[in-house]
């Protein structure tokens, strides 16, 4: 939080990775998405599993950093210190809700601009304009809610270009929009929010959870046996 801060009151172009297994596991099959993190100026563990894996790599002390969670807290910080932020993506109607939904807990939070790009590819007129845009807003995070990889794709692409903190938080404003149900406390801290989101949309997501959880776990395992083996 300190450190997005003091980024973002420079106004520095800077990239944050939230990195869950889905992330990870797209990054070792895809080496665009895998540069597009590397990349980054932070990059943090969303997920239970991940933080686990790094607590077993040697980082005792690591806990799961949510992009959702990581998102109201750094609108109260926002609010409470007078900073302004952009929102970008999902639908015009869950980004309507979702500042609907900030403004009444944070009255004195700042929205200094909200857009809900098309599902296409922009045009450059298009992409300059919306940089633009968020650079003439004056925000010192954009919040960026494309999904992944392609947010992080975004967020690569527009460093050095935005002025601002981009930080890629994938469902988070669908959950608080409340356009998506989010799994209880007790399932998140014991990473099982995959299984709640499996369950509420099982079309969508079987592939990613089902075959990218395990494709994480196995290389999981095998990280761990060349480190003891070390």
């Amino acid at each position: 939080m300190q450190l997005i801060s003091s980024w973002a009151n420079r106004r520095l172009s800077k990239v944050v990775g939230i990195c869950n297994a889905h992330s990870l596991v797209t990054a070792r099959q895809e080496r665009r998405h895998e540069a597009a993190l590397l990349a980054a100026d932070l990059r943090t563990p969303d997920g239970a599993p991940v933080a686990w894996m790094m607590r077993k790599l040697g980082a005792h002390d690591q806990t799961r950093v949510s992009g959702p969670d990581l998102m109201l807290d750094y609108c109260a910080h926002a609010a409470a210190t007078g900073e302004s932020i952009f929102l970008l993506g999902s639908t015009p109607d869950t980004l309507n809700k979702l500042q609907d939904r900030l403004r009444s807990t944070w009255p004195t939070l700042h929205i200094a601009g909200a857009v809900s790009p098309p599902f296409r590819a922009l045009t450059e007129e298009e992409d300059a304009e919306l940089t633009r845009q968020i650079n003439d807003s004056g925000a010192g995070t954009v919040w960026v809610s494309l999904g992944c990889p392609k947010q992080e794709r975004w967020m690569a692409e527009h460093r050095g270009k935005v002025h601002a903190v981009m930080v890629g938080v994938g469902a988070a404003f669908d959950f608080h929009a409340g356009a998506i149900q989010r799994a209880p406390e007790w399932m998140r801290d014991n990473g099982l929010e995959w299984l709640h989101r499996l369950a509420s949309e099982p079309g969508r997501l079987w592939r990613r959870y089902l075959v990218t959880n395990s494709l994480f776990v196995w290389w999981a395992i095998a990280d761990l046996g060349k480190t003891r083996s070390n």
